[in-house]
């Protein structure tokens, strides 16, 4: 498993690029998003990748960016012909405190 760590100064685009190219490999089956946890698991359900985001939840521009990150992949997600997916529990109430 590779795990790769962001702080609250992670750029939208970059950030993107990176996760769309790690979605777009042809062994990638599941993007997790929990919260500042992205897993990343292939057909076997093996963890590939943790993409890990060590930011404040309660600060609105971050979770802005989270957002828009999020949006970003799934919409690449979406995009892909195979059978990719995703689960989407980014906002949950536990990490908002």
């Amino acid at each position: 498993m590779k795990e790769v760590l962001f702080d609250e100064n992670f750029d939208v685009e970059d950030t993107t690029y990176k996760i769309n190219k790690v979605m777009s490999r042809w062994s990638i089956h599941f993007l997790d998003i929990n919260g500042p946890n992205w897993v990343v698991y292939d057909y076997d359900m093996r963890i590939k990748y943790l993409f890990q985001f060590n930011v404040d939840f309660t600060d609105i521009e971050t979770r802005i960016k989270l957002e828009d990150l999020k949006l970003n992949v799934i919409h690449h997600i979406e995009s892909l012909k195979d059978e990719t997916t995703y689960r989407d529990n980014l906002t949950n109430p536990v990490f908002l405190k």
